[in-house]
């Protein structure tokens, strides 16, 4: 059964969805086993400045309420191989992980041995991790610290190149995708890495419920280009301007998109809840999103 006939509607898109958490919003949830369907695969963020202790302590904290942990590697923000190797061991010894996304990190400037996330996953430190499940970034709008002349020409060779990787070790790898606000380009991006021979699956970033001046904000610091004009044109609207808004047009467009074409399937959808844990996770409730099927990828 192909991607896209099992999504007839958003509730088939958001099951088995994941969500990222920092230690900081954690710390604020008595109980995540009350919000998330048990085996929700949760993303530890990792903010510049939070101690590793704090996102050690969360990772262990949500393990043990039976979540899969999918802690962040960026690339620019480790000091050096030993720093690594240190981090890994923790998060497998003390934590149980055995997955995490690995990406180049928000620093224009890295602050020692690694520049990107290939130099990083070509590493003594990772060969020997033994991580079963790997998961790198993607960028639908493209990223402009990679490709500065808005093409997308680094980013897509950086793709290929993680694609083979994969088939290489035999790990197990998806695209994670910053979160957009276009269904339509983003379907179209996932139809692009079909054409290039990119078949890993695509776990399609979404902002959960947020107010939408907090949208922006997040759009604008985290590069997010042509479908920022989707907010724009809604804060024209008075009458939207004070109400959250609520991702429910881009879930519906992008299960009517795969039904259209099975190309631009997305395996999953992984939530971004700039405006709180809580309000993404009920949103996905309200949907249809009340229990755990993992699909492939």
């Amino acid at each position: 059964m192909t991607d896209a006939t099992r999504f007839t509607t958003g509730a088939d898109l958001l099951q088995g969805y994941s969500i990222e958490v920092m230690p900081r919003t954690a710390a604020k949830i008595d109980d995540f086993k009350t919000l998330l369907p048990v085996g929700t695969r949760v993303y530890i963020a990792h903010i510049d400045g939070t101690p590793f202790k704090d996102m050690l302590a969360t990772a262990r904290r949500l393990t043990n309420d039976g979540f899969e942990v999918m802690p962040h590697f960026p690339a620019r923000s480790i000091p050096d191989i030993a720093t690594l190797n240190d981090w890994i061991a923790r998060y497998k010894n003390d934590a149980g992980i055995d997955q995490a996304l690995v990406i180049a990190g928000g620093n224009k400037k890295p602050v020692g041995d690694f520049t990107s996330s290939i130099e990083m996953l070509q590493s003594e430190a990772f060969h020997k991790a033994g991580f079963k499940r790997l998961h790198v970034a993607g960028h639908p709008e493209g990223n402009r610290d990679i490709d500065p002349d808005g093409r997308t020409t680094q980013v897509d060779a950086a793709l290929r190149w993680k694609a083979q990787h994969a088939k290489d070790t035999g790990v197990e790898m998806a695209i994670v995708t910053q979160f957009m606000f276009d269904a339509n380009s983003a379907s179209d991006w996932i139809s692009g890495l079909r054409r290039d021979g990119i078949s890993l699956p695509v776990h399609l970033g979404l902002a959960g419920p947020a107010k939408l001046q907090t949208l922006i904000k997040f759009a604008v610091s985290c590069g997010v280009g042509p479908s920022l004009s989707v907010l724009k044109k809604r804060a024209r609207d008075l009458s939207k301007l004070l109400a959250p808004f609520e991702p429910d047009d881009i879930l519906h467009d992008l299960a009517r998109n795969t039904q259209a074409n099975p190309d631009a399937a997305p395996a999953q959808i992984h939530l971004f809840p700039l405006g709180g844990i809580k309000a993404s996770a009920e949103w996905a409730s309200r949907q249809g999103a009340g229990h755990l099927r993992r699909v492939a990828g």
